[in-house]
């Protein structure tokens, strides 16, 4: 007679055989290829104890070329729930030792399972990805499975933070899931992102290159803008995604989370008038501003080797999570290209959709010219950021701290497209363009009638720089709320932040904009 003990005890066998995944032996290529297992990366990227699975007994169910006598522990991806820093999480994490984690109809359905459950109870959900792609075996099906996985990222993209870790092989269609996640995570030299591999490439185009080359950490945090950060290791990685995650909110519905600040410190910060020169055309770190003015080590900058001529990032303020988008005078003049506007719109709509203030640091030269820029469409990724700022009914401060020129001052928070407060720096310099461009073409005749073009020139410069381009013009007809001591500027955006934390701001009603791809 079978007891009960007994099939506890099959249970538990059962249990056993689904957590070694593909076996001893898999499990050791694995790591022979400096990868973590599915479940060893869920032990590190959560609170010791708290991960719960879900579905752990589906299998495939497929019975075609030969898979119907294959064993699939889990169909090849963990899925469950646990907590970081004690506050709930929902994951997956793809299991390379059954069927290369190649996803399969059921495997989908697991996935999509746990996105469900996430939005139904507002928490994050995490995508740890590696897997060879599409089961071939189960044709059309793992197609249909990736489908529901893309509708899901798509209908729950605003409603609770995504991110994505890729761990591994992440090919063909399955790379659009991370695409339309808001974070991605990249190990260096194990983990690669493409459409088509290296071998299709040769065949189609006759073109030779590596695997890393094409799609690995470094390609997609520098070149393609696809990833955000990237890692040495995975456990370096995991601990990153543990960091971020500290940042966000559990779902649209929150706002992030608020720490006790660590010291009642002075917000008198006199290093800020050392770090930016008063010369206009001297370039400067604006990471120095940044580090000045936020709480200390609270900076987490996001994409910093793409597109470096804008830095964006979380950091906190007296405790508040803030999301920064400030122009790099070290790259490019500070000027925006057409990565930059589609770096920085981004991370404007995800700080917008998840009730983090945003706060910009301004100075901007311009739009980048260039024959490249205007035919690879400057104009339509230009109008992101101009969007992007309009939409957003956060809480949204700008800090102009010297140049703001053309259309890039109106496009970076400006007062007309719906700043709560600007700020600027007395030696700001606010106008159509720069008063040496300015100078030119308005007094062409004046410099080339002259006996001293060139002390013409310059007079004209100082003329208009003192006319048009300064802070004071602009604050007297509304356009910057105040001119303020550079030193100052940690307590005004304090006192900001503080003045504007029950702002309540909507939008005529509609289904959805169109936002400018």
């Amino acid at each position: 007679m079978v007891d009960i003990y007994q099939k506890i005890n099959e249970l538990y066998d059962r249990r056993l055989e689904i957590e070694l995944g593909g076996g001893d032996e898999k499990i050791e290529k694995q790591h022979q290829k400096g990868k973590l297992t599915a479940r060893e990366r869920i032990d590190l990227l959560l609170d010791e104890g708290t991960f719960v699975e879900l579905n752990p007994f589906i299998e495939h169910r497929c019975t075609d070329f030969g898979l119907q006598q294959k064993k699939g522990p889990g169909d090849g991806v963990v899925t469950g729930y646990g907590k970081v820093d004690g506050r709930p999480v929902y994951l997956f994490s793809q299991d390379f030792t059954v069927f290369g984690g190649a996803l399969g109809e059921m495997h989908a359905k697991k996935i999509s399972n746990v996105m469900d459950m996430a939005a139904r109870n507002g928490a994050p959900i995490i995508g740890l990805n590696d897997s060879g792609g599409a089961r071939i075996q189960e044709g059309v099906l793992s197609l249909d499975g990736y489908g529901h996985i893309f509708y899901r990222n798509a209908i729950y993209s605003g409603v609770i933070p995504q991110i994505s870790v890729i761990m591994g092989p992440c090919a063909g269609g399955a790379v659009y899931s991370p695409a339309i996640t808001d974070f991605v995570f990249m190990v260096e030299k194990t983990s690669q992102m493409f459409i088509t591999g290296p071998k299709v490439i040769e065949t189609v185009t006759g073109e030779k290159i590596s695997s890393e080359d094409l799609g690995g950490a470094k390609v997609h945090n520098t070149i393609s803008g696809n990833a955000h950060f990237s890692g040495k290791s995975e456990e370096e990685v995991l601990a990153e995604v543990r960091r971020l995650i500290s940042y966000l909110p559990q779902s649209y519905q929150e706002k992030p989370p608020l720490l006790e600040p660590s010291s009642n410190e002075d917000e008198y910060r006199p290093n800020l008038t050392d770090i930016v020169p008063f010369d206009s055309t001297r370039p400067y770190d604006i990471r120095k501003v940044i580090e000045e003015v936020v709480d200390r080590d609270s900076f987490m900058e996001i994409q910093k080797d793409f597109a470096k001529n804008i830095v964006i990032g979380l950091a906190r303020m007296k405790g508040e999570v803030i999301g920064l988008v400030c122009n790099q005078p070290k790259w490019m003049a500070g000027g925006l290209d057409i990565d930059s506007s589609d770096k920085a719109s981004r991370f404007i709509r995800f700080c917008d959709s998840f009730n983090i203030p945003l706060i910009t640091f301004e100075d901007v030269t311009g739009f980048f010219p260039g024959i490249k820029q205007e035919h690879g469409g400057i104009i339509r990724h230009g109008a992101k950021i101009l969007y992007s700022y309009s939409e957003a009914t956060v809480p949204k401060i700008t800090v102009i701290l010297r140049k703001a020129y053309g259309g890039a001052y109106v496009a970076l928070n400006s007062k007309s497209i719906g700043a709560d407060l600007v700020f600027a720096w007395p030696n700001a310099e606010i106008a159509v363009m720069g008063p040496l461009g300015a100078a030119n073409i308005i007094f062409t005749k004046e410099i080339n009638e002259s006996d001293d073009p060139e002390r013409v020139r310059q007079e004209k410069i100082e003329e208009y720089r003192e006319k048009f381009a300064n802070p004071f013009i602009a604050a007297k007809q509304g356009m910057v709320d105040d001119v303020i001591d550079p030193r100052e500027t940690r307590m005004k955006l304090i006192q900001a932040l503080e003045m504007l934390r029950n702002k309540e701001e909507t939008r005529p009603k509609k289904k959805h904009g169109n936002i400018p791809l």
